[in-house]
């Protein structure tokens, strides 16, 4: 992939980043709120928002740049097991349908704001809402930077190298996320989305065309796989296990995410939600096609220093300049949209359930917004120097862990909603043994997050997020049953 300045390319660029940089600061004055001094409306849009904005914003911070860029990546590398974000997309809906809806109702009667809130709410245990809002906050952070890793291949598609490029867009991000809060990247979410639509609509009917086919570039990416001898078209028998569970487990990871809660709690009822779960599968069709850009790479007989330049090579090779800036200007906002949501869930959880927790128990609406929006600026500030000075598989192996450790906060926040039967100490124990065990079993496996296991036959490996929450569960049904009830203290 050459990296000499296309300047086309850069110019159309430049105008749509310019675009959505001032839609996010007019976002300040969209559906405009009495005050944005409150977390409320900051933080959470004001709990305004209908089925379109949820479905773009959602969309917009679940769909990021990095898949963007990291599902072709994985597709080229390793195959059919790179569709394992497939099923996961599709299994999530349903226990969107179903949950979702009852949590927002928990959230929207109480005035809680983030998973910490809802947990404290229910079980009146700060120490384990300290678990689930330190979870959510590690859990994140390596999330935001991998959309700097999805923007950081733009920018090199376009020829532009060194850090300024990357920090001078994470400013302007940074400005109008504190000005607008929640506000900036629904609006943006939806040129975003709109963009993305096209560009791989585009894509995958006009670059097989150029390839000679989807016959040619199947079998231009079995070729590949068979002469590196390792990958395929199909999954090999003991990837099955392995495949599944992965998808399980991210599955019922997604919606723990501060991000993903956040575009929950901001929707204006259960019924919208509801009316996502059934529309956002929409996006998983755009995902599988997405992915066979991974494919296509193969067929393109791209040279590549890495995986992860496999799209922007594919455009930059196959397209005209103008295009190939479109495209690169959609996944460049793509990463703006969740890194600010990311960076407001974690600003939210830090603000709630630490801030006016521990700090300043007497903290005014006022305070409150301002103490999130600073948090939002050194969150952001924190995942632009991790890209910088650490290595990128830093970010990644991070981002691993954090899929497995927030999966550990579903049964705090999750069981309350049907039952009172668990009680939070137990909890607690599940999540502690959840957390540490999955992260030792990761580190005891050169972190990846698979655990190889022997039932007396042949060996299959096992999603460790899934074995950990399995751990936690059963933990903390065995604490809470041996636990005597404590009788309310006498008046």
């Amino acid at each position: 992939m050459t990296t000499e300045i296309d300047t086309t390319a850069l110019a159309v660029f430049i105008f749509f980043f310019a675009l959505v940089t001032v839609m996010g600061f007019i976002a300040a004055r969209w559906r405009r709120p009495k005050t944005l001094a409150h977390i409320d409306e900051w933080g959470l849009g004001g709990r305004t928002f209908g089925t379109w904005i949820t479905w773009f914003l959602v969309g917009g911070d679940f769909y990021t740049a990095y898949t963007v860029i990291a599902v072709p990546a994985l597709v080229y590398t390793v195959g059919a097991y790179g569709f394992f974000a497939l099923p996961y997309t599709i299994v999530v809906y349903p226990f969107v349908f179903m949950v979702m809806p009852v949590l927002w109702k928990r959230a929207k009667d109480n005035g809680y704001v983030t998973a910490g809130d809802v947990v404290h709410g229910q079980y009146g245990l700060r120490a384990l809402e300290l678990a689930v809002a330190i979870t959510g906050v590690i859990a994140t952070m390596p999330y935001i930077a991998l959309q700097l890793v999805g923007m950081t291949a733009v920018f090199k598609a376009l020829g532009l190298h060194g850090e300024l490029p990357l920090a001078v867009a994470f400013i302007v991000l940074a400005l109008y996320t504190y000005s607008a809060g929640l506000r900036a990247p629904a609006l943006i979410a939806f040129v975003k989305d709109i963009m993305i639509y096209i560009v791989v609509i585009a894509a995958i009917a006009l670059i097989p065309l150029k390839l000679g086919g989807y016959a040619n570039v199947f079998a231009a990416a079995d070729a590949a796989f068979q002469a590196k001898g390792s990958g395929g078209l199909l999954l090999a028998g003991n990837q099955y296990v392995a495949y599944a569970t992965l998808a399980l487990g991210s599955a019922l990871a997604a919606f723990m995410y501060p991000h993903t809660l956040t575009g929950i709690f901001a929707s204006n009822s259960g019924k919208t939600i509801r009316k996502n779960a059934v529309l956002l599968p929409a996006y998983t069709l755009l995902l599988g096609l997405l992915a066979l850009l991974g494919y296509m790479g193969h067929a393109a007989h791209l040279t590549l220093e890495s995986p992860n330049d496999v799209v922007p090579a594919l455009f930059q090779a196959l397209f005209s300049s103008w295009f190939a800036g479109f495209a690169y200007a959609a996944i460049a906002i793509g990463a703006l949209v969740p890194a600010a949501v990311m960076s407001i869930g974690a600003a939210n959880l830090f603000t709630r359930n630490f801030w006016r927790a521990y700090v300043n128990t007497q903290v005014t609406d006022e305070g409150e917004a301002k103490v999130a929006k600073v948090t939002s600026l050194v969150v952001k500030i924190g995942a632009l120097l991790v890209i910088l000075f650490l290595p990128t598989q830093f970010a990644l192996d991070l981002q691993l862990l954090g899929g497995i450790w927030i999966l550990q906060t579903l049964p705090a926040l999750v069981f309350g909603l049907y039952s009172n039967w668990f009680r939070g100490p137990a909890l607690l124990v599940g999540w502690f043994v959840g957390f540490f065990g999955g992260t030792y079993l990761v580190w005891i496996n050169g972190l990846k997050p698979l655990q190889a296991i022997s039932l007396g036959g042949a060996p299959f490996t096992v999603y460790i997020g899934l074995l950990a929450l399995v751990a936690n569960i059963v933990v903390a049904v065995i604490v809470n049953a041996v636990t005597p009830v404590r009788a309310p203290a006498e008046a």
